[in-house]
């Protein structure tokens, strides 16, 4: 069964830190990309990180760059996304989706995980 998961996430202070984890079973990840989506009620789910099969290309949203990192490690069969200096607009539940190519595609990913609900508030 094709599974992904995510953990990690909870309440943490503006100007915290997270770091997510996708980890990911059945099946072998190593040629896709991975992204992290996240969604906040009321709100669009948008991507805003994404990591080629082999780690080597990476990007960002605007509003995480410089905050937010974005890595994996195939022979665990993972992927992370830590999260730094954290802001109340971060909050949503963020989830994490395999895109069945090694590119970071424009197209919506094929599968996803359940989701984990990030909070930043004081």
């Amino acid at each position: 069964q094709l599974q992904l998961v995510e953990s990690g996430g909870g309440l943490v202070q503006p100007g915290g830190s997270l770091r997510l984890s996708c980890a990911y079973s059945g099946f072998t990840l190593d040629y896709y990309a991975i992204g992290w989506f996240r969604q906040a009620p009321g709100k669009e789910r948008d991507r805003v990180s994404c990591i080629s099969s082999s780690g080597g290309s990476t990007n960002y949203a605007d509003s995480v760059k410089g905050r937010f990192t974005i890595s994996r490690d195939n022979a665990k069969n993972t992927v992370y996304l830590q999260m730094n200096s954290l802001k109340p607009e971060d909050t949503a539940v963020y989830y994490c989706a395999a895109y069945q190519v090694g590119y970071c595609s424009t197209q919506i990913p094929n599968i996803w995980g359940q989701g984990t609900q990030v909070t930043v508030s004081s």
